[in-house]
């Protein structure tokens, strides 16, 4: 059975649980999928006597998530992946109207998101959420007494696998971590739907830029790349990406975007996207080039995609929050570069994230995929693994029909002719 009993928080401000509530209650009617695995669970309490440390964004989709594994019995401690897109009302909300132990706060300084990732860590989990592998990373360093208890653990984000996937190919992933990042149905909505969308959203609140006419620079033309080109070529830009892998980058050209290095591209962008997992993709070579006014905008993880640190040293001035979390360096030229958000997830940062009902795919996977845990977790060695192809296809089943769609039936004969050799053409 569980050992914890008490609920524990670090949250902002208590008295704003009743407005994250209706906002949570918000998100959920975008959320059909989730809310009939949550049903199941009530039901079936598969996660009765587990212990849960997640951290992920504080938001009320993954409120939801959370009262999704709740109800399965779960005894949960979530922390926040990203200070800056912790929703301080949702985090209430979780501690005092649903009784889950929260330590998050907007804007926390870089020691209080480690103080929080160990007060999460102090429930001495059996399965681990994660955004980026910071929980991992902790179990890993300065928490190795909980790598024995830990049975396995789900990571959503692109950057987190690449993490992951490191630590694999050392030997220093010490437990199964389970790449949901990697879905169909993650990768569909969630990367490119979702962040196409939603950091646009923080553009256009953080900068309230018009995007027509615009040339936008987008680093990496992976799934959230594909997502963000797609939209500003949408709203009228003219979009030029970015790329190190040759396939991608052929890929975005008969897509009918240019493709040409950053060195090049720094010169002539108006707005910059980073959308890569790695680090320094927006630097000192490439601001010395930009225009007057340039916007720099990161939907990757971390904040090092853009290096912030370089502006900071090399501006002769700097206005903070000339909007919307939009930060102003001016360059020893006079030059202006505008950075929304910190150099964080922008989309996060000066937005809410992807709409509920792209989560609803991305959480209805994690939920499934750590139900299916609970019993092949003990079984899987130490390292990375792919969700099961049968959740992803039952989640991708059930949101079609939530949105009114059925998919066709084969017949017996095309189950026949698709599953044997012996007929011909």
């Amino acid at each position: 059975m569980s050992t914890t009993t008490v609920i524990k928080s670090d949250v902002a401000n208590p008295e704003l649980a009743s407005e994250g509530k209706k906002k949570i209650e918000w998100a959920a009617r975008n959320m059909p999928v989730l809310a009939q695995i949550k049903d199941r669970f009530v039901k079936e309490k598969p996660f009765t006597g587990m212990r849960i440390a997640a951290c992920m964004h504080v938001t009320t989709e993954t409120a939801n998530l959370m009262l999704a594994l709740k109800a399965g019995g779960a005894d949960i401690a979530l922390c926040a992946s990203n200070p800056l897109s912790t929703q301080d009302d949702t985090a209430a909300a979780l501690v005092f109207e649903y009784g889950i132990s929260v330590f998050a706060k907007n804007g926390i300084d870089r020691e209080g998101f480690y103080k929080h990732l160990n007060s999460a860590l102090d429930i001495k989990p059996q399965l681990v959420f994660d955004d980026g592998c910071d929980l991992v990373n902790v179990i890993h360093t300065s928490r190795t007494e909980l790598i024995e208890g830990v049975m396995a653990g789900c990571e959503e984000t692109t950057t987190g696998v690449i993490r992951l996937s490191q630590m694999a190919k050392d030997g220093a992933l010490k437990f199964p971590m389970i790449a949901v990042n990697d879905t169909d149905t993650k990768h569909m909505f969630d990367n490119r739907y979702g962040t196409g969308q939603s950091t646009f959203d923080a553009i256009f609140r953080a900068t309230n830029t018009l995007i027509a006419g615009k040339i936008v620079v987008v680093a990496g033309f992976g799934y959230c790349g594909k997502g963000v080109a797609e939209r500003a070529k949408g709203l009228g830009a003219e979009v030029i990406v970015t790329e190190i892998d040759p396939t991608k980058a052929l890929d975005a050209l008969m897509q009918g975007f240019r493709v040409m290095p950053m060195t090049k591209a720094a010169a002539v962008g108006d707005l910059f996207i980073t959308v890569t997992g790695n680090r320094d993709v927006l630097r000192d070579e490439h601001f010395k080039q930009m225009k007057d006014g340039a916007i720099l905008a990161n939907s990757g993880h971390f904040d090092i995609e853009i290096d912030v640190a370089w502006l900071e040293k090399n501006a002769k001035e700097k206005n903070l929050k000339m909007r919307h979390q939009t930060d102003e360096y001016v360059m020893a030229d006079g030059r202006r570069i505008l950075l929304i958000a910190e150099g964080r997830l922008a989309n996060l940062g000066a937005a809410e994230g992807h709409p509920a009902s792209v989560m609803d795919m991305s959480f209805s996977d994690q939920a499934l995929t750590a139900e299916w845990l609970l019993k092949a977790g003990t079984g899987l060695s130490a390292g990375l693994h792919e969700v099961p192809v049968s959740i992803d296809k039952d989640v991708a089943r059930l949101k079609l029909e939530s949105m009114g769609s059925t998919l066709d039936v084969l017949t017996p004969a095309q189950e026949l002719y698709l599953n044997s050799w012996e007929h011909g053409s």
